[in-house]
């Protein structure tokens, strides 16, 4: 009864999508990638600029690096970055037959495609049942006391266990939104939020946040 509250806020709240390409599973590759250690609205320019010139493994992969590092300066980490996308495309053509892989395993061999980089893929790209953790759904999976885990690895193996496959697909893109806007990482605004009753957090730091 309590995770059906906490969806049904989050639904009624956060229903728009992430991405307007989410059924191009390589444009949701490269711009997990390139939003690793960088701000959304940076990741938004840069992955539109680049793939309005480069679309497509192959497109990519043949663009000298120096013109993609230009692209994507604004991501920060541009030079590591530029590298990993072009040789990501190097093996989606040489070994997935140009595809981007639909499977766990074989996204996780690719280079620089970590847990979550993976599990976005999955749901963004193919609209497969996997959980994509970062800061924010672990942040707030712990708040709320669904899970009690250190790092976003661990958030999830035990969110895995804990939320019903049914919500796995919705659970990032509706946690990130309330992370960003109300559930804060700094004094979020809990006078704005209607689950503060069923909020371990709340509990413990009442007249602590806004």
């Amino acid at each position: 009864m309590r995770l059906k509250k906490i969806f049904r806020y989050l639904e009624s709240e956060y229903t728009s999508s992430f991405f307007d390409r989410g059924s191009d599973p390589f444009f949701v590759l490269i711009f997990t990638v390139l939003s690793q250690r960088t701000r959304d609205e940076n990741t938004e320019k840069v992955t539109a600029a680049l793939f309005k010139r480069y679309d497509t493994p192959k497109k990519l992969l043949d663009t000298p690096l120096d013109e993609v590092e230009k692209l994507i300066k604004g991501s920060g980490f541009y030079h590591v970055k530029a590298k990993r996308i072009k040789e990501i495309s190097r093996q989606i053509l040489d070994e997935y037959g140009g595809k981007v892989p639909d499977n766990r395993e074989d996204l996780l061999k690719l280079t620089g495609v970590g847990p979550k980089t993976a599990a976005c893929v999955l749901v963004y790209g193919f609209r497969k049942q996997a959980i994509p953790v970062d800061t924010h759904v672990h942040r707030i999976s712990n708040r709320l006391g669904l899970i009690d885990t250190k790092t976003p690895e661990q958030s999830e193996i035990e969110l895995m266990k804990v939320i019903p496959k049914k919500y796995w697909i919705d659970i990032n893109e509706y946690m990130v939104k309330f992370g960003k806007n109300k559930c804060t990482p700094l004094r979020p605004w809990c006078s704005k939020c209607a689950l503060p009753l069923i909020c371990p957090f709340y509990k413990n730091t009442k007249g602590k946040n806004r």
